[in-house]
């Protein structure tokens, strides 16, 4: 099991008041994501568990991405994965953070 680390800088808080939001289900070969409002609203944080090792730069590259589109501020998010592809990540938490937004 690999465990992976990201924290980002956002400009702002995300929209909304929902405290927290789950996306997926890691028992599907995908991944589950939980949102949760706990930080400070300039800061977001990922924290990933995944069985797949030595896929690290390609998880910073997809948080990056979702930071930079989405704008988290204050979330923290958990993923568990299962062996999610990319895109499926992506979409994961572009759906979480419209949750959040709610």
């Amino acid at each position: 099991m690999e465990k992976l680390s990201f924290r980002h800088a956002t400009p702002g808080p995300l929209p909304g008041r929902k405290s927290q939001a789950i996306t997926g289900v890691v028992a599907s070969g995908n991944l589950e994501i939980l949102l949760e409002r706990v930080l400070e609203p300039t800061v977001c944080t990922v924290e990933i568990e995944t069985p797949i090792r030595g896929y690290g730069d390609v998880w910073e590259a997809v948080i990056a991405d979702f930071v930079a589109r989405a704008r988290p501020g204050g979330l923290r998010i958990t993923i568990n994965d299962g062996g999610a592809r990319p895109d499926t990540v992506s979409l994961r938490l572009l759906q979480g953070a419209r949750l959040m937004e709610v």
